[in-house]
């Protein structure tokens, strides 16, 4: 067995975990497989050579960085350090990895497209051992969420609000096969949050489908872009849609947030994200909040005061949760005038409640 290589300064993207340590990252490599600590104090991955596909480790002018797959899921780490390619190079090439020296500008464009062509690998043979509605899963997900047609025309797109942390980007799956030292490791202060909203709940994190270990990924994952406009005094918004793969675990979602506190634990949970990753302040007067729609089924809410950097004034944070048939919806609002933007967010509720119901529905 050769020795074990240990290469500190690298960061991964995406995390392991919603909103786990990306940095500082060290990877050990040896003959069974990578193991990857991360974030401070170290939380540590092991994943075996065998659950790895697509390797592949590049060498830039500056830096390096190493490319695997698993659990359906491409993994980006990055260095600015070149100290340790020669050993890294001899591990990944034994385990059927692809070296690449970039040496000239011409072999930008080889890494660019073996890059493509090994992240593209998952999902053809996905497509081609599946079903074949899975594009149209996907692409039916993206259709349920909020669009610009869907607001009024003081409304543009915004590429910087604190909702990012609270909507994830779109992700065919976030499930990975990876194995780890601890069961389902969590950022620190992320675990806190859990804690806070089981215990909010009254539930065993054992039995939390929230942010707990009862919880299950969804097939597809598919976010809007971000909304804002000066309306209501200033309102940024925006929403998410979860395909699962059978309706029972939506239903088995929905009889947990049809709990009595859901709506103010909920959105207390996500207010102490964006204290915890955007400075906000602590939130207080968080009350539940039930959206009235034309259409006959399932949501719930909370809203909650706080305030934000470079923000003046008081805002509302607005969570919804509304599911249907093989979909979970969040959707997700930051508004200056509470309850004046009430009736305005229910709209919006019953809009992608519709497209839920109907997914034949086109949003463009």
């Amino acid at each position: 067995m050769s020795p074990t290589i240990r290469s500190e300064g690298w960061a991964v993207r995406p995390s392991f975990v919603p909103y786990g340590p990306t940095a500082p990252v060290t990877l050990l490599c040896d003959d069974v497989g990578l193991t990857q600590l991360a974030g401070e104090p170290a939380v540590v991955w092991q994943t075996p050579w065998a659950e790895l596909a697509n390797i592949q480790l590049v060498r830039f002018a500056r830096g390096m960085a190493l490319f695997a797959t698993t659990g359906g899921v491409r993994y980006c780490w990055r260095t600015a350090s070149r100290t340790d390619y020669e050993q890294l190079s001899a591990i990944v090439a034994a385990h059927g990895g692809l070296v690449v020296r970039q040496k000239r500008r011409g072999m930008v464009y080889a890494v660019v497209v073996a890059v493509l062509v090994a992240s593209l690998a998952g999902g053809l043979a996905a497509w081609f051992t599946g079903r074949n509605s899975g594009a149209s899963e996907a692409a039916d997900a993206s259709a349920i969420n909020l669009t610009l047609r869907d607001l009024p025309s003081t409304f543009s797109t915004t590429g910087l609000t604190a909702l990012q942390s609270l909507l994830p980007p779109s992700t065919p799956t976030v499930a990975t096969t990876t194995t780890t030292s601890k069961p389902a490791p969590l950022d620190p202060k992320f675990a806190k949050i859990v804690k806070v909203f089981d215990r909010c709940m009254g539930v065993s994190n054992a039995k939390d489908r929230v942010y707990g270990a009862a919880g299950q990924v969804p097939l597809y994952q598919e976010t809007s872009k971000f909304f804002t406009s000066r309306q209501f005094n200033g309102i940024q918004i925006g929403s998410t849609a979860q395909y699962y793969n059978t309706p029972v675990k939506v239903q088995k979602d929905t009889a947990e947030m049809s709990e009595k506190p859901f709506g103010s634990c909920f959105v207390q949970s996500q207010a102490l994200i964006l204290k915890n990753y955007e400075q906000a302040s602590s939130n207080t007067n968080t009350v539940s909040y039930r959206p009235k729609t034309y259409e006959k089924g399932w949501s719930r809410g909370g809203v909650t005061e706080l305030s934000l950097p470079n923000v003046p004034g008081k805002l509302h944070l607005v969570m919804v949760e509304i599911t249907h048939g093989h979909y979970e919806v969040t959707l997700a609002a930051l508004v200056a005038s509470w309850p004046k933007t009430r009736p305005f967010i229910s709209g919006l509720a019953s809009v992608l409640l519709s497209r839920m119901i109907s997914t034949s529905s086109s949003a463009t």
